[in-house]
């Protein structure tokens, strides 16, 4: 019995061994393209307890922009608006159908279905989907627009824009926090409902930041009351303190060349409309910014490492 026992041990262990020189089996896993989008909830007629759900419903995956409240929550630090909601989040290229929810714990409302739309992404673009209007209709029917963001580089610059969500056309003036708003405005006659071009100027700086002067068309007295100061961002630096050594990677802002920024005009609340801020904050318009274009990683004339 043992030449036998000795020769199924043998044999075993040749199974064993052969099994272990095995290549492990690899799993490609396709690399899925995207774009990226950001919407903007801009309608001050209706919504559910928590804004607005922007959903892809075609194909199934993450979804970044659900209670997105009107006006996309603006949010103030030390006096500095920010854009916590306004940003570029991924979503897979080619047509895809997106529809726009009532954001509600109650089901009767969730299922409420503003809009049921096909939008066209295409790989490595960014977009800005843009509801605005009433959605009650009327001759401010709510609309939803889908602006393909082609921003030039602003160089040693940065570039600012203006979006006016609201219905009437608005001048904005821009300067500095030294200074006053000047008499001619910066960007004129902004349409209601339009997007203008980009301006470009020199970078801001921490020590003294931009301020904008917004005014309903050919107006003397200010739409906002208090004119918001411009998005700042932050320049790449280095943790260690050691220069051309940079860890840090910028933030897109005026402060940073090479940045693009919009500021966003949104309208009022109506008043009494169901679920939709009511506060004496929400009755006047108002106005945030958003990044459109990031700088580069490493400042212009620099020899920068990113360690």
């Amino acid at each position: 019995m043992r030449p036998l026992f000795r020769r199924l041990v043998l044999s075993c262990g040749a199974v064993l061994a052969a099994a272990a020189c095995k290549p492990a089996e690899v799993i490609v896993t396709p690399e899925i393209p995207v774009a990226g989008i950001r919407f903007i909830n801009a309608v001050p007629d209706s919504s559910g307890a928590f804004g607005l759900d922007f959903r892809f419903t075609d194909l199934v995956e993450n979804s970044s922009a659900f209670r997105i409240p009107f006006r996309n929550n603006i949010v103030t630090t030390s006096g500095v608006p920010a854009s916590t909601e306004i940003q570029f989040k991924p979503a897979q290229a080619g047509s895809r159908r997106v529809a726009i929810f009532l954001n509600d714990t109650l089901q009767t409302l969730a299922q409420v279905k503003l809009r049921d739309t096909t939008i066209t992404l295409t790989a490595g673009k960014l977009y800005t989907a843009i509801l605005w209007g009433n959605a009650r209709g009327g001759a401010n029917a709510m609309q939803l627009r889908i602006i393909e963001e082609n921003v030039a580089d602003p160089g040693a610059n940065v570039a600012v824009r203006v979006i006016n969500t609201t219905t009437e056309p608005v001048d904005v003036r821009h300067y500095l926090a030294t200074g006053t708003a000047p008499a001619s405005p910066t960007w004129a006659a902004v349409p209601g409902r339009s997007v203008s071009n980009y301006v470009t100027m020199p970078p801001s700086t921490a020590a003294v930041r931009y301020r904008f002067n917004i005014r309903a068309a050919g107006a003397m007295a200010n739409l906002i009351a208090t004119d918001p100061t411009g998005l700042p961002g932050a320049p790449a630096f280095s943790t260690a303190g050691v220069a051309g050594k940079l860890d840090i990677q910028p933030l897109p802002g005026l402060d940073v060349a090479g940045s693009a920024v919009s500021l966003i005009i949104f309208p009022p609340a109506v008043a009494g409309a169901p679920r939709v801020p009511q506060t004496a904050t929400f009755m006047v318009p108002a106005a945030s910014f958003a990044w459109d274009r990031r700088p580069p990683n490493c400042p212009q004339g620099a020899q920068c490492t990113y360690q």
